[in-house]
């Protein structure tokens, strides 16, 4: 049975470019990507998930993989709609997290 391979990278342009991301692969901590890092794993063909988390926001993607597929995503930190009025004022404020799998 051939292996797959799941790929994260946080290379977007639209990404603030601050905190680490962790990322988990069926549950296993991965990676901790800061803008401009990718993470790559050899996994059996069936079902997985990938999970990113930002420390303030986390999504999860679940799919199904076949033998020798290659699934990729891209992950990012984003602002929110009152993220910098929240920095300015509180000196902290919500980044929230993305994750997109790539066609």
């Amino acid at each position: 049975m051939e292996q797959c391979t799941i790929t994260v990278s946080r290379t977007s342009e639209r990404d603030v470019k601050q905190r680490q991301i962790i990322v988990e692969v069926d549950g296993e901590r991965v990676a901790e990507l800061m803008f401009g890092k990718t993470v790559t794993r050899r996994v059996l063909p069936g079902r997985h998930s990938v999970r990113v988390d930002n420390t303030w926001n986390r999504k999860t993607i679940e799919f199904d993989l076949a033998s020798g597929e290659h699934a990729k995503f891209q992950t990012l930190s984003r602002v929110g709609r009152f993220t910098w009025f929240l920095v300015s004022v509180l000196g902290a404020g919500p980044m929230y997290v993305s994750l997109e799998r790539e066609k």
